[in-house]
């Protein structure tokens, strides 16, 4: 990374379930520096071994963002305390700066908890970032802007990764949700989409059928951007320094 350049992170789903879980997240975390990435996202539900994994990942110092698979809020509207401390703990092992959690079950009836999670933040070192993700309860844009309203009462001030496919799968446009969102934005994953049947499906961003350059172009300058789409090919090393590449690229005409 040259001086003055905002990182490109590969989030490390992007080699496959089955692949990472059989290789390990430090093979792939090798792999993403061989190609060129200038860091990684770990992903809690690809830990086979947490106690041996977490201290070997964390030699590389590579690892940007640990990204926990828990809501922060459970089903019940409760503030899940247990997978927050998990997190936390993780990304402290990890020696990653920023934690990645979606709000799960927030409502308006777990409003009061928010105090307990600021308190709780003011001890820790690590970033929370909130994510949109796949649910209703807490990937759309109107249940986004209550949480983040709610957080700023309390004194959070959380900022957010913008997952520009997820978006789809709710069935809301990934540009109107980078306009209103991205001046709360400190982390992007760039994610092509496409429909197939009845499904939206992750694609390599240059295949999407979503205008992801205009979406890329309304985020605040100089954001990490990690890739988060299928890295496949019989040289994955070249393949995946390709994908760089052409996310270099397009920074350089956002």
């Amino acid at each position: 990374m040259s001086e003055g350049q905002a990182p490109l992170l590969i989030s490390l789903s992007s080699f496959g379930a089955s692949e990472v879980l059989m290789r390990g997240q430090l093979h792939y975390t090798r792999l993403a520096q061989a190609a060129g990435a200038d860091g990684v996202e770990v992903r809690g539900e690809l830990l086979v071994d947490a106690a041996a994994e977490l201290p070997a990942l964390a030699e590389t110092g590579l690892v940007a963002v640990y990204s926990s698979p828990d809501g922060l809020w459970a089903a019940d509207g409760g503030l899940d305390v247990e997978a927050l401390e998990l997190g936390l703990r993780r990304a402290t092992a990890l020696r990653a700066p920023r934690l990645k959690m979606a709000i799960g079950g927030f409502g308006h009836g777990t409003l009061g908890s928010l105090a307990a999670l600021r308190e709780r933040l003011a001890q820790s070192p690590v970033e929370l970032v909130i994510e949109n993700d796949q649910t209703p309860a807490a990937g759309t844009l109107t249940a986004l802007q209550r949480f983040f309203t709610a957080a700023d009462a309390a004194g959070l001030g959380l900022g957010m990764t913008f997952d520009m496919g997820n978006w789809h799968w709710m069935g809301e446009c990934a540009r109107q949700a980078a306009e209103t969102l991205a001046p709360r934005v400190c982390y992007v994953h760039c994610k092509g989409v496409q429909r197939q049947r009845e499904r939206w499906i992750a694609v390599p961003i240059a295949d999407s059928a979503a205008p992801w350059r205009a979406v890329l172009r309304a985020m605040p300058a100089g954001l990490p951007w990690a890739i988060e789409y299928p890295l496949q090919g019989d040289d994955l090393v070249a393949a995946t320094h390709n994908e760089l590449a052409l996310l270099r690229a397009a920074r350089l005409q956002a």
